[in-house]
């Protein structure tokens, strides 16, 4: 069980876009972390706790693929966006600088790929000083033992790895 204080976390939803939740990831399909990111996102702002969703873009293209936007369902519950143009969250896109704007020293992990997006930006966050927390039954990579590696043995290292049900606001 891991409680959080809600003014300082946040809820960081790591490329929830309808052509990355299409894609053939594991050990479950990018739907089911798709509702469980918004799950925790409604529970996150219900509670008073910020949510910010991260979305990849192409560099140096003139038009994103299709099904380049968040998730509707992500959108509709996040409090900030940032478009990222490399693999971590952090460069280059203001990311820290609206964290400490909203107080947050805490952040909540979820989103596809586990061992890609999310972990390149909490390796990130890791130096900057924020606690970490990842939700296992949140996030998927391209395959089952990316996502095992991950979770087992990487992410463990930054912070905690926990399911949903065990994260606490209050």
């Amino acid at each position: 069980m891991i409680t959080l204080v809600p003014a300082r976390s946040a809820l960081v939803l790591v490329d929830l876009m309808d052509r990355i939740v299409a894609l053939p990831v594991e050990p479950r399909p990018g739907s089911e972390v798709l509702a469980a990111g918004v799950g925790l996102a409604r529970r996150f702002r219900a509670a008073g706790a910020r949510v910010v969703a991260v979305r990849v873009e192409r560099p140096n293209v003139d038009t994103q693929p299709p099904g380049s936007d968040l998730a509707a369902d992500v959108a509709a519950v996040a409090d900030r966006v940032v478009v990222k143009r490399t693999i971590g969250g952090f460069h280059g896109t203001g990311l820290h600088e609206v964290l400490q704007g909203y107080g947050v020293d805490t952040l909540v992990f979820a989103g596809i790929a586990t061992n890609l997006g999310v972990e390149s930006t909490a390796r990130a966050a890791a130096d900057l000083g924020y606690e970490l927390v990842f939700v296992e039954d949140a996030m998927a990579a391209l395959t089952a033992e990316e996502h095992r590696a991950a979770v087992e043995l990487d992410l463990p290292r930054f912070g905690s790895v926990v399911a949903a049900d065990a994260v606490k606001l209050g």
